[in-house]
């Protein structure tokens, strides 16, 4: 069973679909014991860093996190459920974050310019990645593939090793990570058609 955490910050729903369409059964919890049993978890969100943390902790949600990571079963991560895996964010203030990937997250810097025009914050769209390490749950993706995503703030890993694939937008950032059974995602899988549903699918097929 695969079960998605309802921490009241994200659309749940669409990633909830993007499983069953790939054959698999996903349940949307906001119960804890729900993710203590489940043999894979999905960390999704959307909002503001300290919020999500916040509803994380009054949830009862975070050690049966941290247990299930522990333990070895498969977790994903998606959009800020990326960026909560990290020691702390500086979104709105310095924040602490679940601190199982070393590291921060950061902004976007002003001013960002491609081909001479200044680029937006958020980066939001349609976008490519490039592979450095090949996750499981990345099998069969051609390098280069492209992705939706929309964010404002971006990962910075302590340790290299653990950048999965890197995205171009004013600069290079890291736009997935891979530490053992730990893959998260800067953009949404669940959005992004054909490769992210078999970005889905082969998640749920990990052991």
């Amino acid at each position: 069973m695969i079960a998605i955490i309802d921490y009241g910050m994200g659309n749940l729903r669409s990633v909830q679909k993007g499983f069953e369409k790939v054959g698999f059964e996903a349940v949307v919890t906001s119960e804890p014991k729900a993710v203590l049993e489940a043999d894979r978890v999905v960390l999704p969100g959307v909002g503001a860093f300290r919020d999500c943390m916040k509803n994380l902790e009054e949830g009862g949600f975070i050690e049966p996190i941290l247990r299930v990571i522990r333990e070895g079963r498969p977790f994903l991560g998606i959009c800020l459920g990326l960026q909560l895996l990290f020691t702390e964010s500086e979104e709105f203030g310095l924040h602490a974050g679940l601190n199982v990937i070393p590291g921060r997250v950061v902004r976007f810097p002003e001013g960002m310019k491609e081909n001479g025009e200044e680029l937006k914050v958020p980066h939001m769209g349609w976008n490519q990645v490039s592979m450095k390490r090949r996750p499981p749950a990345f099998e069969g993706i051609p390098d280069g593939s492209s992705f939706y995503f929309v964010h404002s703030f971006y990962v910075k890993p302590e340790d290299p090793s653990v950048v999965a694939t890197t995205t171009d937008y004013g600069i290079e950032f890291c736009s997935s990570v891979w530490k053992e059974n730990i893959v998260a995602t800067q953009f949404h899988p669940e959005k992004s058609q054909e490769m992210g549903l078999s970005i889905l699918k082969n998640f749920g097929e990990m052991k």
